[in-house]
């Protein structure tokens, strides 16, 4: 019996709509259980720093651990861009999905540093990797005209699952203790990860991607160096805010609740903003509004963040920030359209997560290697570290659109003179 939408299906041209919202509704569940859950780090890691859980670690540990959730995550991308490849989607994302689910549930029976880095670091990692890199390509596959909007909604599910993580494992570990907090995010997970790799289905038979674990030829164009130079250094920035809010909040003397309603804030921000953002990229240039929120989210660290003493304006930073921290999450796929085109989309994010595994394993590490724990503002040099991470981030875009906008003449000018 044919499926509801085949029609669409035999279109090689985005229906944008049709199935493709339901693959919106999926995407947006992969990213509440997969970076949600890991924006909720910050949580965990202020509960670490302030126990003596694991009385070895040091808080260079704690760093590297969420660091790891990003860094394998990136580090599968070749292996799981071939398995996706040769076996599909619904033969890599399950398996991610027992990684994940395994990674939370036996962290929360760890009782040594090592135990903490294989489970929380690694197997959550890992199994991220395995679930969201194959649904990445998907939505630019089912939308065109609405390509950013669609990708704005799915990233968003990253800062509501985040905000809802944050509340919810601050309040368990406070009711139930640390391992419930890890065990019923585990359990969360599974649940909704499989129910998003059941409704998940691509358009590869028509666009048929080559899907190359490492498309090395892509490295000789500019225009690709530019935007995986953006990653590189945005990463660095965002990686750092993330993970630092919560403890930076604590060192400014607010109580634990308050350090979680912070990054509950900074996460409702995203859950708005990145909706928001979708629609202004379709209805504008995809490379400026990149480029501008990259230099927005620069501004308000100097404006907001290194003067902030106080829950109300920490809370108004968290807030804006949140919006517009994750940028390059929300528009990695769409601006790789923008440079390569829809057929080598997936090549080029497989490039862009090996770019960015040094700087998600590293940039907390830096951040809490910078900071002077008993001065008055122990956190001002990564607040310095984080803002102008952006700020150099934000000029790379701007030549990337310089670039962009050449290209772009040059062919205009060859039509009008064949014409």
């Amino acid at each position: 019996m044919p499926l509801p939408f085949d029609s669409e299906e035999s279109n090689p041209t985005p229906p944008d709509g049709g199935y493709g919202w339901l693959c919106v509704a999926a995407c947006f569940l992969i990213n509440f259980a997969t970076w949600g859950a890991v924006a909720s780090y910050g949580v965990y890691l202020s509960s670490y720093l302030t126990t003596d859980r694991f009385e070895s670690a040091s808080p260079l540990d704690f760093a590297l651990i969420g660091g790891f959730n990003f860094s394998f995550a990136m580090l599968a991308a070749p292996l799981v861009t071939v398995l996706t490849r040769r076996f599909g989607k619904h033969f890599t994302m399950p398996i991610g999905i027992a990684l994940q689910t395994t990674g939370y549930i036996t962290a929360g029976f760890t009782t040594s540093i090592w135990q903490l880095f294989l489970t929380q670091g690694v197997l959550v990692g890992l199994g991220i990797g395995f679930i969201y890199i194959p649904s990445l390509p998907i939505l630019s596959q089912w939308f065109e005209a609405r390509r950013s909007l669609a990708n704005g909604i799915s990233s968003a599910g990253s800062g509501v699952g985040g905000a809802l993580f944050a509340w919810a494992t601050g309040a368990i570990i406070d009711g139930l203790g640390l391992r419930w907090a890890l065990c019923i995010t585990g359990i969360i997970t599974f649940a909704l990860t499989s129910l998003a790799t059941a409704l998940i289905r691509d358009r590869n038979h028509h666009i048929k991607p080559p899907q190359l674990a490492l498309d090395t030829t892509l490295l000789v164009r500019y225009d690709v160096l530019l935007l995986l130079a953006w990653a590189f250094v945005s990463m660095l920035g965002y990686i750092a805010l993330l993970f630092s809010l919560s403890d930076f909040a604590f060192s400014i003397g607010l109580p634990p609740r308050q350090a979680t309603d912070i990054i509950g804030i900074l996460n409702l921000g995203t859950a708005v903003g990145r909706p928001l953002i979708g629609i202004l990229s379709d209805k504008l240039s995809r490379l400026d509004v990149a480029g501008v929120l990259t230099l927005v989210c620069s501004l308000l660290c100097f404006a907001l963040w290194i003067p902030a003493q106080s829950f109300a304006l920490l809370a108004i930073f968290a807030l804006l920030a949140g919006a517009v921290l994750g940028v390059f999450w929300m528009t990695i796929g769409p601006l790789c359209v923008e440079v390569v085109g829809l057929k080598h989309l997936q090549s080029l994010l497989s490039l862009s997560w090996m770019t960015i595994i040094l700087p998600t394993t590293f940039s907390e590490v830096i951040a809490l290697k910078i900071r002077r724990p008993g001065s008055a503002r122990s956190y001002l040099y990564p607040q310095l570290f984080v803002g102008l991470s952006y700020l150099v981030a934000s000029a790379i875009m701007i030549e990337l659109h310089r670039v962009k906008r050449r290209e772009r003449r040059s062919r205009e000018d060859q039509a009008e003179h064949l014409r």
